[in-house]
C-alpha cells in the first residue's frame, strides 16, 4: 500500500520536529520482535523520556538532511526506528543498549551526539555511561571518602586512648 503524499510530508515533519527537540538520537535496527515487547519497550523508554517512532529509512533520512547534522549518515540497514532524549544525552542510547541485551533483534546502528552524526561503536560506547543521577552519586562517593576514612582514623586514635 503507498503512502499518500501528504501521510509522507507529515511523517517527515514529525520525525524533524522530533530531531529538533532532541539532545540525541539513536538509529535501532529492529526485527524478529514482538508487537508485545516492542510495546513494553516504548512504554519504559517513555517513561525514561525517550520517543521511539518507525518510519521509512527514506522519510527518515529526508528529514535528518533538513536537521543539517555534521559528518556521515551511518549505514541504516534493515528495518529502523528513531529513538531519541530531549534531557539526558546518554537516555536513549542507554536505554536501547538495554533493552537490546533482552531481544537480540533490537541493536544500535549508530545516531546523532553533539550535532554530528555517530557509528554504531561510538552510540554503543555512550550507552554504557551511566546516567546522571547515578554520576552524582559516583561522585559525592568519591568526595566522601577521604572524610570517611579520617573519622574512622579518628575513631581508632579515640578507642585507643580510651576516651
Amino acid at each position: 500500500m503507498a503512502i499518500t503524499k501528504a501521510k509522507k510530508q507529515d511523517i517527515v515533519a514529525k520525525v524533524a520536529d522530533a530531531l529538533k527537540d532532541a539532545v540525541s538520537v539513536v538509529f535501532v535496527r529492529f526485527n524478529k520482535i514482538t508487537v508485545a515487547d516492542t510495546s513494553a519497550m516504548r512504554r519504559k523508554l517513555k517513561s525514561e523520556g525517550v520517543g521511539y517512532y518507525v518510519a521509512k529509512k527514506t522519510l527518515m533520512k529526508r528529514a535528518l538532511k533538513e536537521a543539517g547534522y555534521e559528518g556521515e549518515l551511518p549505514e541504516l540497514e534493515g528495518e529502523v526506528a528513531l529513538a531519541w532524549a530531549t534531557t539526558d544525552v546518554t537516555a536513549a542510547a542507554r536505554g536501547i543498549f538495554e533493552h537490546g541485551k533482552k531481544h537480540e533483534g533490537l541493536s544500535i546502528l549508530g545516531g546523532v551526539f553533539e550535532g554530528k552524526y555517530m557509528d554504531a561503536a561510538g552510540m554503543k560506547a555512550i550507552a554504557t555511561i551511566p546516567s546522571v543521577p547515578v554520576l552524582r552519586g559516583m561522585f559525592v562517593n568519591v568526595i566522601n571518602s577521604p572524610i570517611q576514612s579520617m573519622a574512622i582514623a579518628l575513631a581508632a586514635i579515640r578507642d585507643k586512648k580510651g576516651a
